[in-house]
């Protein structure tokens, strides 16, 4: 598949419902995978801080499970569901859990990981939330690692929102 933007991807919604990537058209997006058992889990709280300051201004965050590194995602769609809801309080969108690097990489991933390489040109994801942050015409922005806080994009998230 030829993308130009994230609006060309079709993907699934944790519950299973097919949902267009295209239904986000002129948002700011924060895109994020994510895992339930990893030393970086607790940044759900910050995305979640996120996505309350900025979901009115247009902002949507996208979680995207994977249990790819060091198997911190084993849990199945109601788990994860149920875990981001009751821990994190999580309201927004948690998709399908997916595979980010490797033969079985997700398409949307891929169109990420070329727009945005990483360290040294490297496309792989190097663990779990990894960031990527998407202007309102659904190209990237720019790709965050794992360490990077959500709050430490605000500057950013605003910058794109006045764009």
């Amino acid at each position: 598949m030829n993308a130009n933007t994230v609006y060309d991807f079709k993907t699934h919604s944790l519950s299973g419902t097919a949902v267009d990537l295209a239904q986000y058209r002129g948002k700011v997006l924060l895109i994020v995978n994510t895992a339930s058992k990893c030393g970086f889990t607790p940044q759900y709280e910050g995305l979640e801080a996120v996505y309350r300051q900025f979901r009115d201004q247009g902002v949507e965050v996208l979680g995207f499970p994977c249990n790819q590194f060091g198997g911190q995602e084993p849990g199945n769609a109601e788990e994860i569901g149920a875990f981001c809801e009751k821990i994190y309080s999580v309201t927004f969108p948690l998709f399908a859990k997916i595979d980010v690097n490797g033969d079985d990489a997700d398409p949307l991933y891929r169109y990420l990981k070329q727009a945005a390489p990483g360290l040294l040109g490297s496309e792989a994801i190097k663990w779990n939330f990894t960031k990527f942050l998407v202007r309102k015409d659904g190209t990237v922005y720019k790709r965050y690692a794992p360490q990077t806080k959500p709050e430490e994009l605000i500057a950013d998230i605003r910058k794109l929102l006045d764009a």
